[in-house]
């Protein structure tokens, strides 16, 4: 292997993977996977000095360059990145959904190792996403990905290893009142029973459906970057020409109101101090109609998700912010939010209560 300068890694994706003995051997093999691929590839990292490379909740993303200065084509000609993930089973499957979009709606992929969790992708701009941007406008960028992201399935083989909703759903049918036992029932029976007629509505109706789509299931603000902007007319750039990929696919095979649910759960202190609740049904309605989904549907899968993350919730320690999240979502949606919630402007986001935690297990 050629010399290749040391890429260091961000303190806080050590921090979380240092606290499980697999995690711990994934960050001691990530210095030698990161200069495999910078050499396999012919890279050369693309860091200001002293400068982190990007990281998510699962890996590592390095602005790269290749070594001889030729580009990579596409709509940011010689930039990059390279992605090493922990292996886990949404990462083992992302290479997939990318190859199966080629670059319509989602991050361009330009290689790929499956075995590391190693892949080469059009470098977007990390710091333009959906979260930026008024929500009005993000409704119709969202709607916009969605609407091409919907791929039909085909006799491509990467569809093999992808996870249909339906199947889910009927997994979530048993799964769900179990774990609401173990864990002494954390909240109504009404509510548990409401998403389990979804899990038997839409398990039943969507296998048969004639609607399968691939589905990015994390299909959140963060997760949609803008492409580098093509120069307006004049000084500046024109807004109109922004183009935006999603990145850090969850795909799954099914009705395409399964992405909708992140859009609701997130950006909460934006609705109206009066009646919030009306105003999350409607931004489920125009998050819908903008991509041309149904707006009951998109209800109804996004309320059983939401009862899902409840109990993930509330099997965790220091979580109780997002078990209140959770619940003031799938209640809501339900049609009977719970009393003695705080109000959604007062919820944490996706991830605050998590960064919380983690600074407590470190103290």
């Amino acid at each position: 292997m050629s010399t290749i300068p040391d890429v260091p890694i961000p303190p806080d994706l050590s921090r979380r993977y240092s606290r499980t003995p697999e995690g711990r051997a994934w960050l001691a093999s990530l210095p030698g996977l990161i200069g495999q691929f910078l050499d396999q590839w012919e890279l050369l990292p693309d860091l200001e000095p002293g400068a982190l490379p990007w990281n998510g909740h699962g890996g590592v993303v390095i602005p790269v360059r290749r070594r001889d200065g030729a580009g990579f084509g596409g709509s940011n000609g010689n930039l990059a990145v390279l992605k090493v993930a922990f292996p886990h089973e949404e990462a083992t499957r992302e290479h997939h959904a990318l190859a199966l979009w080629g670059g319509h709606g989602a991050v361009r992929l330009l290689a790929a190792d499956a075995g590391s969790c190693a892949l080469l992708l059009e470098r977007l701009d990390a710091c333009r996403s959906l979260l930026d941007v008024p929500l009005e406008t993000a409704v119709t960028v969202w709607g916009g990905v969605v609407r091409q992201l919907s791929v039909v399935p085909d006799d491509r083989p990467q569809w093999r290893d992808i996870d249909h909703v339906a199947a889910r759903a009927e997994q979530w049918s048993d799964e769900l009142p179990a774990t609401w036992e173990q864990l002494a029932r954390p909240f109504p029976r009404w509510l548990l029973e409401a998403a389990l007629e979804v899990c038997q509505t839409r398990g039943a109706v969507g296998r048969r459906s004639g609607k399968d789509v691939l589905v990015h299931a994390d299909l959140h603000y963060l997760n949609i970057l803008a492409r580098p902007s093509v120069p307006g007319p004049g000084t500046g750039q024109e807004a109109g020409l922004v183009q935006y990929a999603a990145i850090d696919p969850q795909p799954m095979i099914g009705e395409a109101e399964f992405a909708v649910a992140p859009v609701l759960w997130n950006r909460l202190r934006e609705l109206p101090q009066h009646n919030p609740g009306r105003a999350l049904l409607a931004r489920c309605g125009d998050f819908s109609a903008a991509a041309g989904l149904d707006a009951e549907t998109a209800r109804q899968w996004s309320l059983v998700r939401e009862v899902e993350n409840a109990l993930g919730y509330a099997s965790q320690r220091h979580h109780e912010g997002d078990l209140a999240r959770s619940l003031w979502v799938a209640s809501t949606l339900a049609g009977r939010t719970l009393p003695g919630l705080p109000a959604p402007q007062q919820l944490p986001s996706p991830g605050e209560a998590a960064g919380e935690a983690a600074g407590l297990a470190g103290a």
